[in-house]
């Protein structure tokens, strides 16, 4: 008469075979059965044929994307009488960063009223000599000395435009101050200038650094044994400490061609969108990277394996009284997926939850 196993049962069969020895062989197929309610607890699936999904576990840190970073110097020097943002402020194209009081740029604007003066008194003189040109008063020499003169003039103002616009353009007053504007949206990320500092003449570096995170990149670290088990277009999943249970998925976009000379590394990147704003640069990040172009193999879930004194089993599913206990050969497992070597066949169907008690009870069946 077939027995059929309630949970409670199975749980005490699972309690039993724990006394029992583990060298015990599996056994065949056996007259347990499965009742309505177990069915309940239990999932079956089928062998498949996949392709080998090869997971390289690799770690790295967020970085900007550099192409959407830019430095911000200064028009000329001067004092710092205001700056009107602090590192990691959010940022608008065009928005104020800093207000500096520049001798360069008021000595400019001064050149330049004097510049319009000149022209306008070299125009008069033009108007003047051209028309006693024309009645025969003036020589021609006089004529297109006063013209000369005139372009002369024309041409020192453009080019004291030409200097205001490399001082800032738009940005300066003729008060002798210059805006300092955020050159695009994004974050601010370095800030080396305060209120009330001097900029020299001879100051060559940065007064801040904007950075747009709405994407990042990723490098990687990958080992020498590694390197031909990645390659650009290879679908990659990230988690951070930050968010240990949040992936963001991207791909391989770019595989150095260089090793580190000391950490015997090579560096690969990968783009991630970042629309969130949740990675950070510089946060620590852990990387698998998927091939997906191995050989076929037969594969089952990997909750569907028990593993015992060193061999591995599945549980084969014919029917409700129908159990049998398979020995299998592991050829790896992948995540969720485990690929079989020897065992199982395509097709065939596995208890994959809660097999663990219907093991030990085929045992002692």
């Amino acid at each position: 008469m077939k027995q059929f196993l309630h949970p409670a049962i199975l749980l005490a069969a699972l309690t039993m075979t724990a006394c029992k020895s583990k060298d015990q062989p599996p056994a065949g197929p056996s007259k347990v059965c499965i009742s309505d309610s177990l069915s309940r607890m239990i999932r079956i699936d089928t062998a498949n044929t996949k392709r080998i999904d090869d997971q390289l576990q690799l770690s790295g840190e967020i970085s900007f994307d550099d192409n959407k970073v830019v430095k911000v110097f200064p028009f000329s020097s001067g004092q710092v009488l205001e700056v009107k943002v602090s590192l990691g402020d959010k940022v608008s194209k065009g928005q104020t960063l800093a207000v500096i009081k520049s001798a360069d740029v008021a000595g400019n604007y001064a050149d330049m009223a004097t510049a319009g003066n000149d022209i306008a008194i070299a125009k008069k003189q033009l108007d003047n000599a051209e028309s006693l040109y024309k009645n025969g008063i003036a020589s021609e020499r006089e004529y297109f000395e006063a013209k000369e003169n005139y372009n002369k003039s024309l041409a020192a103002s453009r080019k004291l435009q030409e200097q205001i616009a490399i001082n800032g353009g738009g940005h300066t007053n003729p008060n002798g101050t210059y805006i300092v504007r955020a050159p695009m949206s994004g974050y601010v990320v370095e800030k080396k200038i305060t209120q009330g500092s001097f900029i020299r003449s001879d100051f060559n570096d940065n007064l801040f650094t904007v950075g747009d995170i709405s994407d990042v990149w990723v490098w990687a670290n990958v080992y020498e044994s590694d390197i031909s088990r990645v390659h650009e277009g290879y679908t990659v999943h990230v988690t951070t400490l930050a968010y240990p249970d949040t992936v963001f998925n991207g791909v391989v976009d770019k595989v150095s061609q260089l090793l580190d000379p000391e950490t015997k590394v090579m560096k690969i990147r990968v783009r991630l969108p970042n629309s969130s704003q949740l990675l950070k640069p510089e946060m620590f990040a852990n990387i698998t990277v998927e091939n997906k172009q191995g050989a076929m193999a037969t594969s089952v879930p990997t909750s569907a394996v028990i593993n015992d004194n060193g061999k591995a089993y599945v549980i084969i599913y014919k029917g409700n009284c129908d159990l049998t206990i398979r020995e299998i050969q592991v050829l790896k497992s992948a995540g969720d997926i485990t690929y079989i070597k020897a065992g199982i066949n395509p097709g065939e169907k596995i208890i994959s939850q809660n097999q663990v008690l219907l093991f030990n009870a085929l045992r002692e069946g």
